[in-house]
């Protein structure tokens, strides 16, 4: 296997980092490449990672310096993760992604969960076994040494730095606090200082020299944001009462908008396309703050204006079903922010159909499709409800020819695609391309975290820290798209097993086995895709059976641990199963943040 040389200057980083375990340096001289200082202070990081997990390996789950040795192991994996994951996103989520089973849709196997998250289970509960806990050890300190190894191999650039450090920046906004990857322990407010001081400690020792020289002003202010947050974290480190939305809106905030000026300032990357995030937008809740064409099909992106007119026009177009009596809009009405208010709606002869209608607003950003995940992409979707045949029920490739019976189709399509089609594909891609400009990010929450006006109540303040802390709501509805859709890679979207019941009366659970379909796999029995929790207020009823008809009733199911806190049979739930134990003014709160959410063009406005 090929290795880097060994520099000297690496040589003195490892005999200061590991002389003594708990004599740490924060002083480093500055190696004469912008970037090998980064690269080597990643590196070893991630040594001193392993390092610990050795330390643990003595001392086992139940020892006195169990806790410690875990707590430095993962501070350590935070100071290297930017880089480590960036080169390897699979393996990075593996390190420190749920303490979950995961099924190898390859060979049919299901694995053990392991990670930094099973080990604080073991660590912190105690549910393991000397044995157990060895081998979570094993292939934790596995999957870092193949991180290392990448480090090792792939040298850094300004590319990689800026993409690395931008994907870091949105793991403490969305993930660290609100607990994602310490779910028990609740360590991710002071990881956030760790991952923070972090990315102050690469700067100055890599490109701060250019951006002293080119705007010194620039500088200060961004060490000065960089000291603000921190000292703000450190005023409040308490789980559930850490002030979640002060820190992000008035503190991270501020930090993201010096480091679009930072990268921009410094010349040395111009960003590339091919990415989830734009890198340009000033924060991460900017209508433009996602790049809609990585999310989009390749055959379907950059769509004309011509084209989304079309499938604007076909969107609302009954003759495109067999019957002629069913269009996309009938089941996603704009007046309703594309749901349509029913339990279920009906299919093409008047029966209810299986499942609730979800709204279509960002349905762009998602990377899964249909309530139990069957489609993977928006084209896969439109397609599916052609052949359906309790919906359209019409042949993808045999064009609705009853559509030219309007005239202004032969123009439209002639302005899209330079002819009128033959089948019905290019009517799929202009739905698509239609939908994919349903996008809202012109909420109150929005327009609030941007800072464009301070017009949040103290009770949706608190709404917002609890759906972000305490209530672990954010945990699966990652902010700030709210869905399922994981960052910061997003080329994944999460399905959870819940126990929603069959009736609001919560006494039986649906037999709607959702995910299982694919693999019959146990481990899937129950499963859905997460959904956005965006306009929430305006697109009830809720959950995949449209079992709920008020907000209050959702926050009462969660609050009770779901199906499993419930007492329904729930071996691979993946809500944790006890209560939540929110007060009822907690409760209103959640609900009142929920509603902020909800986009200002969506009441009344057809042409969203």
């Amino acid at each position: 296997m090929f290795y880097r040389p060994i520099t000297l200057v690496y040589i003195s980083i490892l005999l200061t980092l590991f002389s003594c375990k708990d004599k740490e340096t924060k002083t480093i001289s500055l190696p004469s490449s912008h970037w090998e200082f980064a690269q080597n202070y990643y590196l070893g990081n991630i040594n001193q990672s392993i390092n610990y997990l050795d330390s643990l390996d003595t001392e086992g789950f139940d020892g006195k310096n169990s806790k410690h040795y875990f707590t430095k192991a993962r501070q350590h994996f935070k100071m290297a993760e930017p880089y480590a994951s960036y080169l390897n996103p699979e393996v990075g989520h593996r390190a420190n992604g749920p303490a979950l089973p995961v099924y190898k849709e390859d060979n049919g196997k299901v694995l053990r969960p392991v990670g930094f998250q099973k080990i604080e289970e073991s660590i912190y509960e105690g549910e393991t076994s000397p044995t157990d806990f060895k081998n979570e050890l094993f292939i934790t300190k596995g999957l870092l040494t193949n991180l290392k190894e990448n480090i090792e191999k792939r040298e850094i650039n300004a590319q990689r730095f800026f993409i690395a450090t931008h994907q870091q920046l949105f793991r403490i906004v969305s993930l660290a606090i609100a607990g994602f990857d310490t779910p028990v322990s609740h360590l991710g407010i002071a990881e956030t200082v760790v991952s923070i001081e972090g990315l102050q400690t690469v700067y100055n020792n890599s490109i701060q020299h250019i951006i002293k020289e080119k705007n010194a002003k620039l500088d200060a202010e961004f060490q000065n944001n960089i000291d603000q947050a921190i000292a703000f974290i450190k005023s409040n480190m308490n789980f559930d009462t850490f002030d979640r939305y002060t820190f992000t809106r008035d503190y991270m905030n501020p930090i993201m908008r010096n480091w679009v000026d930072i990268r921009k300032t410094s010349a040395l990357w111009e960003p590339v396309k091919n990415q989830p995030f734009n890198y340009d937008a000033p924060t991460f809740f900017e209508d433009n703050s996602f790049n809609l064409n990585f999310f989009t099909p390749t055959v379907n992106r950059h769509p004309t204006k011509a084209q989304v007119a079309l499938g604007k026009q076909l969107f609302f177009d009954q003759n495109l079903s067999a019957s002629g009596s069913m269009a996309c809009a009938t089941c996603h009405i704009p007046e309703k922010a594309y749901s349509d208010g029913l339990v279920t709606n009906k299919d093409n002869t008047g029966e209810n159909l299986q499942r609730n209608t979800p709204t279509l607003i960002n349905t762009a950003f998602q990377q899964s499709f249909f309530w139990d995940g069957r489609s993977e992409n928006i084209l896969e979707q439109i397609s599916a409800v052609f052949t359906n045949s309790k919906e359209f029920n019409t042949n993808v490739h045999e064009f609705s020819s009853e559509i030219l019976k309007d005239s202004t189709y032969i123009k439209a399509f002639k302005n899209a695609y330079g002819k009128v089609s033959t089948n019905n594909i290019e009517v799929i891609k202009a739905i698509s391309s239609y939908i994919s400009t349903l996008n809202g990010f012109s909420s109150k929450f929005d327009r609030n975290m941007r800072a464009e006006e301070d017009s949040f109540t103290s009770e949706e303040k608190l709404g917002y820290n609890l759906f972000m802390g305490k209530a672990l709501c954010a945990t699966c509805h990652f902010v700030p798209l709210t869905s399922g859709t994981v960052p910061p890679f997003f080329t994944e979207h999460e399905k959870e097993v819940i126990g929603v019941p069959e009736t609001n009366k919560n006494k039986a659970l649906d037999d709607d086995l959702g995910f299982y379909w694919k693999y019959n796999e146990p481990l899937h029995y129950g499963m859905f895709k997460t959904p956005s929790v965006r306009n929430v207020a305006v697109t009830g009823p809720y959950m995949h059976n449209g079992v709920y008809e008020t907000l209050e009733q959702v926050m009462e199911f969660y609050n009770l641990g779901g199906g499993g806190g419930m007492g329904f049979d729930l071996e691979h739930q993946t809500l944790p199963f006890d209560e939540l134990n929110l007060t009822a003014p907690e409760q209103k709160a959640i609900i009142a943040y929920l509603k902020t959410l909800t986009d200002d063009q969506i009441e009344g406005d057809d042409t969203y």
